[in-house]
């Protein structure tokens, strides 16, 4: 039986509505973001959900909270879930990022897998993390169906690697607020991309 993860994006935050840079700053979902995970629920309801995952931060935790009390599956958070942590631009707009971090910016715009800065994670730190926990994921559940609640940054590295793209090709994903993509892994016991849908 083949095991199948969802991957969902949280619901819009007014960061997201006024071109904030979260990061790891704590907030809740926007009103809009709450009817976003409903809407998601009502889809997850019939696919016999077995288990949900969620970084830590309240965003990811409120939008699975909303899937939990939908299919009744059990909750649980997962740092390896946890957005990029880039400590100095959180909370900030971009344009404020650009002003007072100079060449960071650009770099993060047009090559993020070159992305380097100290005390920062980069891509391939994320990427790693966020694989590691899904293969425990992988492990701890065969033959189920698992949704894992993220954020943008983690589900972009994510999807390339299971589409085995490089990061350099981060940019060119799309993965919109409560978005789902759906893995299944196959009896070869590989995880592949099968559906990506807002």
């Amino acid at each position: 039986m083949s095991t199948r993860i969802f991957l969902i994006r949280h619901g819009t935050t007014g960061a997201n509505l006024n071109n904030i840079f979260a990061g790891r700053s704590d907030e809740p979902l926007h009103p809009e973001g709450k009817l976003q995970l409903s809407r998601v629920a009502e889809k997850l309801r019939g696919t016999g959900v077995n288990h949900i995952y969620c970084g830590p931060l309240t965003r990811t935790r409120m939008s699975a909270e909303i899937i939990s009390k939908t299919t009744d599956a059990p909750l649980e958070t997962h740092d390896a879930f946890n957005e990029i942590d880039i400590a100095h631009w959180d909370g900030l707009t971009k344009d404020e990022i650009r002003e007072r971090f100079g060449p960071e910016y650009p770099t993060w715009l047009e090559t993020p897998e070159m992305f380097s800065v100290e005390y920062c994670e980069t891509l391939t730190d994320v990427q790693t993390r966020a694989v590691k926990g899904t293969e425990e994921i992988l492990a701890a559940h065969p033959g189920r169906n698992i949704v894992v609640v993220s954020h943008l940054i983690v589900l972009r590295t994510l999807v390339l690697h299971y589409r085995n793209l490089p990061l350099s090709a981060f940019r060119s994903l799309k993965i919109g607020n409560a978005s789902i993509t759906e893995l299944v892994q196959r009896e070869n016991g590989q995880l592949e991309v099968v559906s990506e849908r807002e």
